[in-house]
């Protein structure tokens, strides 16, 4: 950077206030809600299609009997399907259903909503606003490049 801005102080700051707040946005309830785990499969199953119990697994660097239970849940709720690989008949991948799509779309909702409210109630200016929504794009392609 040519401003003088330390990149290292530049991070620090983003990874204190970006984490305070992914803290909290993360405890928003949503009736008939998801815990963490579930919410992280059905993330997963969504972004990346449909995988197998031991690949999401690895993915979420879990213990695949602690996958095993969270996706079996899942499963009891509705929320994935399990069909037999095309690929390998012998095993079985999972995929997320329309319910398992709306109780993500519910999720994301409720925290944007949440964060929405912060937005009004804290009195950000419309200056503050601009900021945030120049920010939002930066912040995704560092995301990115992580």
């Amino acid at each position: 950077m040519n401003d003088g801005l330390d990149p290292e102080e530049v991070a620090s700051d983003l990874l204190a206030g970006l984490s305070m707040l992914v803290r909290r946005v993360r405890h928003v309830p949503v009736e008939g809600g998801l815990t963490m785990p579930e919410r992280s499969a059905l993330s997963q199953l969504d972004r990346s299609g449909p995988a197998t119990s031991s690949a999401l697994a690895r993915q979420a660097q879990i213990t695949a009997q602690a996958m095993g239970a969270t996706l079996s849940a899942l499963r009891s709720r509705g929320l994935v399907e399990r069909r037999p690989d095309p690929h390998d008949g012998r095993r079985m991948v999972l995929s997320v259903t329309d319910a398992g799509m709306q109780a993500l779309k519910d999720k994301r909702n409720a925290r944007a909503e949440l964060v929405a409210r912060a937005l009004v109630d804290s009195a950000f200016t419309q200056t503050e606003l601009e900021q945030l929504a120049a920010a939002a794009p930066l912040l995704e392609r560092l995301a990115q490049n992580v």
